[in-house]
């Protein structure tokens, strides 16, 4: 979609930031953070919601912060030092019940800005906690932000036709959910940014969630989005291979053939359906990593490899640079 300069400035005098504190370490300057919503999210019922963050690093200096109990959704902004005008939404996974933060959001970001690639931490609710309509709950955050990051592309250094969307496991089905449903009506407009595009110029899924109904799915990630006895037709709704479109963008698909969380299957699933659709759409997988390696694979391990091929693959749909290495 083109954008005018007429609808990135109005969205974004629209929409002022509401500083807040972040999740900032001691020693730290505090985090830079955006609010999704201006008032209380959609389907807030009142009920008090406690932010919990885990910590399973036994080294200070290397956290890795499982985040719970998110009533206020926010997008954590990490500037690269000479931004190139491209961005990512990042998606963090935890099977929908936590968020791994350090591992799949602040490494994720601190490749992508030595890149010059502006990054959002998505910090989206978690469909368990009390929501109602539990199963729009994430979408509406990740379409809410995606459209956030357009309104005020002008003010971090951004183009808004160049937004990509990185998801891990269950921020991997979300990534896709929102590839492949951003057109979706999920929450009621509530300001100039809604106006906006929610659908990512490019996505990258890294050994994702994908299928809600087939066999090999995720049935903890499944349980949290849908609840205990999911009906066969929010099982297919909210599976992402079912959801491709003419219109869904091109997309990095990245597994290990040994994860033992969530099958390989899964990524095999939505490569033939983008085939079967004519969309642009890479797969990699590789023989050993596991599940959740995020970017802390060693280089001698071939899987390591996925953030340069991600970043190549956006690179040949325009939404990245040219790579220089």
């Amino acid at each position: 979609m083109k954008f005018s300069r007429r609808m990135i400035l109005g969205a974004s005098a629209a929409l002022a930031a509401t500083p807040v504190r972040a999740l900032a370490q001691p020693g730290q300057k505090e985090e830079e953070v955006i609010e999704l919503w201006p008032a209380s999210p959609p389907g807030s019922t009142g009920n008090k919601i406690v932010r919990k963050v885990d910590d399973q690093s036994c080294d200070p200096a290397r956290p890795d912060r499982w985040i719970s109990g998110i009533d206020r959704p926010v997008m954590v902004v990490r500037r690269p030092a000479q931004p190139n005008g491209s961005a990512v939404l990042l998606v963090p996974g935890g099977s929908y019940w936590f968020l791994s933060y350090d591992n799949e959001g602040v490494s994720q970001a601190d490749w992508l800005n030595a890149r010059g690639i502006t990054a959002f931490i998505l910090l989206y609710r978690l469909p368990n906690e009390g929501w109602p309509q539990r199963e729009k709950v994430p979408l509406q955050d990740a379409q809410r932000a995606m459209r956030l990051i357009r309104s005020r592309a002008q003010q971090f250094g951004i183009m808004p036709d160049r937004v990509g969307v990185l998801g891990f496991s269950a921020g991997g089905h979300l990534a896709g959910s929102l590839a492949t449903c951003h057109a979706e009506s999920v929450y009621t407009p509530v300001d100039e940014a809604d106006r906006l595009p929610a659908r990512p110029d490019v996505a990258g899924l890294i050994y994702p969630v994908i299928s809600l109904d087939a066999p090999f799915t995720h049935e903890g990630s499944r349980e949290a989005l849908l609840g205990q006895n999911p009906t066969e037709a929010s099982r297919k709704a909210r599976s992402v291979e079912l959801r491709v479109t003419a219109d869904t963008p091109p997309t990095f698909l990245m597994h290990a053939a040994d994860d033992g969380a969530v099958p390989v299957a899964n990524s095999l699933a939505l490569f033939q359906a983008m085939q079967a659709k004519a969309r642009p759409a890479a797969l990699h997988i590789f023989e050993r990593g596991g599940h959740g390696f995020g970017v802390r694979l060693p280089a001698s391990e071939p899987a390591s490899a996925w953030p340069r091929l991600f970043a190549a693959f956006a690179a040949r749909q325009g939404v990245f640079p040219q790579q220089q290495d």
